[in-house]
């Protein structure tokens, strides 16, 4: 076990981690309004609104993550419309590539944690509102999503540290996160068992934090 190349390499890796709290926290941010979008889309009784959320819904959450960044980055660069288009000056840049698809997956995934959520509510608490008189708008916003977002926290949690992992796939597209920055040392050095040891050894840290930090939310807003 080379002890000095874990010492030399951990600064460059923790560097990265901030790389992949980036991708992670735009992802999630992004994800959680289309999931919140196509949640409230799939409740919908107008059946081609609801076969356009689920068909979103089934295709992100059927096909591999590394497919759909693939698709994103080098698939639509294929295409000579879509490069004449305004559009690819967000799309030739991987950091952006890989947020869209990030963003993308973890939507469709969110969008049903929050579907069940919401489903999940019981009746006599949307008409105890209705009952004082207050609008639907305001039982929808007021009510039924807050009510929602903490009965999904423990399915969100567990979405979010997949997701965190999940970003380990930036790598593939030239992104230096920290996956990307073990294996540029890894290539330089030839030890990838200290080098990824410590890679996995920041993942968990990181997962370690997100698991508390949801455990905290839930006991704080139970009911």
């Amino acid at each position: 076990m080379d002890l000095s190349l874990m010492a030399t390499s951990l600064p460059k890796l923790l560097s990265a981690a901030i790389v992949t709290l980036k991708l992670l926290s735009v992802a999630l941010f992004f994800g959680l309004i289309i999931g919140l979008i196509f949640a409230i889309l799939r409740l919908n009784k107008n059946p081609i609104i609801n076969k356009f959320a689920y068909g979103y819904s089934y295709v992100f959450r059927g096909t591999p993550l590394l497919v759909q960044i693939f698709i994103i980055y080098f698939g639509l660069g294929q295409i000579e419309y879509f490069r004449s288009t305004f559009l690819w000056t967000v799309f030739k840049e991987p950091y952006w590539c890989a947020i869209i698809a990030f963003a993308l997956n973890t939507g469709a995934y969110t969008s049903e944690i929050l579907r069940s959520a919401f489903e999940t509510i019981k009746p006599g608490i949307i008409e105890a509102g209705k009952s004082l008189g207050i609008s639907s708008k305001i039982i929808f916003y007021k009510i039924q999503i807050p009510v929602a977002i903490r009965q999904s926290l423990p399915a969100y949690g567990n979405e979010i540290i997949l997701m965190m992992k999940g970003t380990s796939l930036a790598s593939t597209v030239t992104l230096m996160d920290i996956t990307g920055v073990a294996k540029h040392i890894v290539s330089t050095t030839y030890k990838p068992l200290e080098v990824f040891l410590l890679a996995g050894s920041i993942y968990l840290f990181m997962t370690f934090l997100i698991h508390n930090l949801i455990k905290y939310l839930e006991k704080k807003y139970s009911f």
